[in-house]
């Protein structure tokens, strides 16, 4: 079985204000470069889709309500999983609102799959007031495309004897794996239908698509699908992005945003019990031109304060962040954790200590050319026995601790809060250039008192 919910963010969100239920909605969070989270079906009917930006869809449907993101959709997400679990351990959640169910267990057992694919909506139904829409079939592939059919708030059951009756007609963009620029290369050698690429041979599928995906094309076609239902799913990458309201080139801002994604990122690592094995960092300008950088660590990690130093280093090297303004105004930017591993399995730390230097005077740490987690010797000029007012000294930093203190400051939140503990990057500094203008209004009130009180 899959399982769909129904327009989750909207439908929740309707808990709260019943009295918008019919009237096109759109769930997204406010702001010029908002995108469209979830909208009710009555807006869809005009165009609306998530993803799509909100000035978009308030083209479509001017008179749409807009609602921000405020609900507890985790809350109900975990409650629908756990009905599920109800009726089968083998349950793989794909998103905060969907998941596959293995009922083959409860099948063997004399149970019919229908009918605990109806119980299960019922009780979402009864106990959660949410709608939700399923599909029943022989495998994960014909059971997303039954739920997707199915919506809004139905059922769809396909027998093993009925596959390609269900399949046939439908237009290849539905299968899963189909996207568009398959479905376009499909429609310029006429195929449009699954009918007509189940026509197609599987070496013409090859030549045309290549080995691994003419392959797929001719399975799914047929409706083959044998991936197994995964109670726990193997993330490849993590990570999060940050679209600016104006594109801005303040050093300052973006810094503190690729802080606050890595800190972000750093948290979601330590809970998952994760390790990053690569960084990949994303910068996206004005008009969309999207660029992505590749940053490769000597050793696993789940610091957010180092992922932020390398992520910084990285953007300094490459002259994407040069003073106090970038070169370029930045669009987006965004930080990701990639070839993950797991925490439990330990770490290959490195044989040597790394020695870095800084320039003697100042707070900032030198950039070494020799990548992240390596650091220059110096020029033969800062090694000289008279160092010159700009010198260079040598300073010998111990293995990375940050991960230690980030395990302890989750404790200490999880314990108060968020707010308890946190960098001092994260601290707002108070304006000390209005603190001066009025000490200065002061004196200048004081010496004007006291210029009065002598000509009194």
């Amino acid at each position: 079985m899959h399982l769909d919910m129904d327009a989750f963010f909207v439908n929740v969100e309707l808990l709260e204000n019943p009295s918008l239920r019919g009237k096109p909605i759109i769930v997204a969070p406010t702001g010029p470069r908002s995108v469209v989270c979830s909208a009710s079906y009555e807006a869809r009917a005009h165009g609306v889709h998530s993803g799509m930006p909100l000035s978009c869809a308030l083209s479509e449907v001017p008179h749409a309500t807009i609602l921000p993101l405020r609900a507890d959709y985790r809350y109900y997400s975990r409650a629908v999983m756990g009905i599920l679990r109800d009726l089968s351990p083998l349950v793989e959640q794909v998103s905060v609102d969907e998941a596959f169910v293995d009922l083959t267990g409860a099948y063997r057992h004399g149970q019919d799959p229908v009918q605990l694919a109806q119980r299960a909506r019922e009780r979402i139904t009864r106990e959660l007031s949410l709608p939700s829409s399923a599909g029943v079939a022989p495998n994960k592939l014909l059971a997303k495309m039954a739920s997707t059919g199915s919506k809004p708030n139905g059922l769809w059951v396909v027998p093993p004897g009925r596959v390609q009756e269900f399949l046939d007609p439908r237009p290849v963009s539905a299968l899963w794996g189909v996207g568009s620029k398959s479905t376009k290369l499909l429609a310029s050698y006429g195929i449009q239908t699954i009918t007509q690429l189940r026509s197609m041979s599987i070496d013409w599928l090859r030549d045309r698509f290549g080995t691994s995906h003419g392959e797929y094309l001719w399975a799914v076609a047929r409706g083959i699908d044998d991936r197994p239902v995964l109670t726990e799913r193997d993330e490849k990458s993590m990570g999060g992005e940050h679209t600016f309201s104006e594109d801005t080139a303040e050093a300052a801002v973006i810094s503190g945003i690729v802080r606050e994604l890595s800190l972000k990122l750093g948290r979601r690592l330590r809970e998952s019990g994760r390790l990053a094995g690569r960084l990949s960092l994303k910068i996206r300008y004005t008009g969309f031109e999207t660029h992505t950088r590749s940053v490769p660590l000597s050793s696993p990690l789940d610091s957010g304060m180092r992922i932020a130093e390398l992520a910084l280093e990285a953007l300094r090297a490459d002259g994407i962040l040069t003073g106090a303004e970038a070169p370029r105004p930045i669009r987006l930017i965004g930080v990701r954790a990639e070839k993950l591993a797991r925490a439990e399995d330990g770490v290959q730390q490195a044989l040597f200590e790394s020695i870095k230097y800084k320039p003697a005077g100042r707070g900032s740490r030198g950039r070494g050319s020799g990548g992240a987690g390596v650091a220059s010797l110096g020029s033969s000029k800062s090694r000289s026995s008279k160092p010159a007012p700009e010198a260079t000294e040598a300073v010998l930093v111990k293995a990375d601790r940050w991960s230690e203190v980030e395990h302890v400051m989750d404790a200490i939140q999880r314990k108060y809060s968020a707010e308890s503990i946190k960098p001092a990057s994260g601290v707002a500094l108070p304006d000390r250039r209005a603190d001066d203008r009025l000490r200065g209004a002061e004196r200048d009130s004081a010496e004007e008192s006291a210029e009065e009180s002598r000509d009194e």
